[in-house]
């Protein structure tokens, strides 16, 4: 897509002592969005879908969150955790003088999403959701379907103790960590995102997020009142369709589910034709 080309606008956001690197589309007077991206993964991840939504005339902002930005790397483990990663999602949107906004999410940002839509859904116009299932219906799932928990795996291995899952993942130039990405993203994407994790003390964090919860990736999340899009692709080496098609179980309001066929589970950069149309037409539905 021809969007990529153009330039976004690059922002600092001051939290504290942190400070957050952000990417910026679309008019400030537009309706806000926020995008959370996922691991091993940057604000850029979602480059196509901030240039649509702009083109749409909403205000678009992806942020470099917790342990990805080089000035919010805290040290210790428990500054990682979901209430945390969720403050800060909503101190974003409070940055940007957005009471209420649409939050659009993947992979970890999905998990963090549906714990902010669950514990503060008045500041929400609507919810999507992209690849991560409700945290509750991937706990039933890996519970009752061994596949499903053995799918999470790599989550108890990121978790080990004594930077095992760091050293291996760097090992020969990396080659582990550019696998994560299964040959679904631009090369370019995964050459930058590995240039960056590999900064030092960067992995690290990233993976803190993983260490800040438990071996099943449980997250304080419970019933969703918000109007809710969440896309899934079949091929998704993590998340199984169990866990997709209960998620609904779980939604209290308007409520869209899209499957997308033959898709992984890097669905921003690698299927963004196939992710923007739904997310702007459930965008405009429940913009008021």
């Amino acid at each position: 897509m021809a969007t990529a080309q153009r330039s976004l606008e690059e922002l600092t956001i001051e939290l504290g002592e942190h400070r957050y690197d952000a990417l910026a589309a679309g008019s400030r007077d537009g309706d806000f969005v926020l995008l959370l991206h996922g691991w091993p993964e940057f604000a850029n991840s979602w480059t196509e879908e901030l240039h649509a939504l702009a083109d749409a005339g909403y205000r678009a902002v992806a942020v470099d969150q917790r342990g990805y930005s080089p000035g919010a790397r805290p040290s210790e483990i428990s500054d990682y955790a979901v209430e945390h990663l969720v403050a800060d999602a909503l101190a974003f949107a409070d940055a940007q003088g957005a009471d209420r906004f649409h939050l659009v999410a993947h992979d970890w940002g999905g998990l963090v999403a549906w714990a902010l839509a669950s514990a503060h859904p008045e500041r929400l116009k609507s919810l999507s959701v992209l690849a991560t299932p409700h945290p509750r219906a991937l706990n039933g799932a890996a519970a009752a379907d061994p596949a499903q928990y053995h799918r999470l795996d790599y989550v108890r291995f990121f978790r080990r103790p004594g930077q095992v899952a760091e050293a291996a993942l760097l090992a020969d130039g990396a080659a582990r960590l550019r696998r994560a990405y299964t040959g679904r993203v631009p090369d370019e994407l995964v050459e930058s995102n590995v240039r960056r994790l590999s900064e030092p003390g960067a992995l690290s964090s990233t993976l803190n997020w993983y260490r800040a919860v438990d071996d099943e990736l449980t997250v304080p999340a419970d019933r969703i009142t918000v109007p809710t899009l969440y896309i899934w692709g079949s091929e998704d080496g993590a998340l199984g369709r169990e866990a997709a098609h209960g998620t609904k179980d779980f939604i209290d309001a308007p409520y869209r589910f899209v499957a997308l066929e033959g898709a992984s589970h890097w669905l921003p950069e690698e299927v963004p034709d196939l992710v923007i149309p739904p997310i702007l037409e459930h965008l405009a539905t429940h913009g008021g």
